[in-house]
């Protein structure tokens, strides 16, 4: 259901995580949420994990939505249970240490959608789909779909949720719902320059980067600010900044 594999680059070890049913577009099931949250959850023990891409397997779809079947069986009782458990996923990738690209290849709807609002960036091809199509299922869209106003605005959501409508990779570019769009066959590549990018950086600086970017979707401006005074202060601890300012200064003064 979910399959990872490792990655060892240059700049660290780079995560490769799929959830694994093309046959019916990646569908998220109980089962399947469950194991996504387990296997970003064992990730926080990988000390050297620098990155981690997260795509659908096959060429279709990223994540297809909710099971439909298990959409169709649901009372209220477990109509929380089952929400529950796709809030979890969505909060194991927020609260993952390392950066997360979506690779969206394909149909990204409903709580696909939301998982893809939960990654650090999203890379798609350029046939990608994207929608919340819930209301025209009975339900509202919920838990981290609440993460779509601070991508695309409060306008550009309630688009989504309330007329259930798809837009295509083009439009949701120009939203701001994907950072890059792609030909499919050149999707890895543009991920790959990612990565590379990612792992150009120091890797505690990083992790630090990534802890205050959800700060500062979730805090107060002045507590925002202060956290990241104090993360600042903290970099200098290691000495890292100090040996890579003085070697870009010598990169500089060399003769062109």
């Amino acid at each position: 259901m979910i399959r990872t594999e490792l990655e060892t680059r240059p700049g660290g070890v780079v995560a490769r995580v799929a959830v694994d049913n093309p046959r019916k577009l990646n569908i998220l099931t109980p089962d399947v949420l469950r194991s996504f949250s387990r296997e970003f959850k064992s990730m926080e023990k990988e000390s050297n994990l620098r990155a981690v891409v997260l795509t659908g397997a096959g060429e279709k779809a990223f994540i297809g939505g909710a099971d439909l079947e298990t959409l169709g069986s649901l009372d209220p009782a477990s109509a929380r249970e089952f929400i529950g458990l796709i809030h979890a996923a969505c909060a194991a990738l927020r609260e993952c240490p390392v950066p997360v690209i979506a690779r969206i290849n394909g149909w990204c709807l409903g709580a696909g959608l939301e998982i893809a609002a939960c990654c650090d960036l999203r890379i798609a091809a350029d046939t990608a789909a994207f929608g919340m199509p819930e209301v025209r299922l009975g339900i509202p869209s919920v838990v981290e779909a609440a993460v779509l106003p601070r991508l695309v605005g409060a306008g550009r959501a309630r688009w989504l949720v309330i007329t259930g409508e798809t837009i295509g990779a083009a439009e949701a570019l120009v939203w701001g719902l994907v950072e890059k769009i792609c030909p499919l066959e050149n999707l890895d590549d543009q991920i790959n320059k990612t990565l590379d990018a990612i792992l150009a950086g120091e890797p505690e600086a990083i992790r630090a980067q990534k802890r205050l970017c959800k700060l500062w979707e979730e805090a107060p401006l002045a507590e925002s600010v202060r956290v990241s005074i104090d993360e600042f202060a903290r970099s200098y601890e290691s000495g890292e900044p100090l040996r890579r300012v003085e070697a870009f200064r010598k990169a500089r003064r060399k003769p062109a």
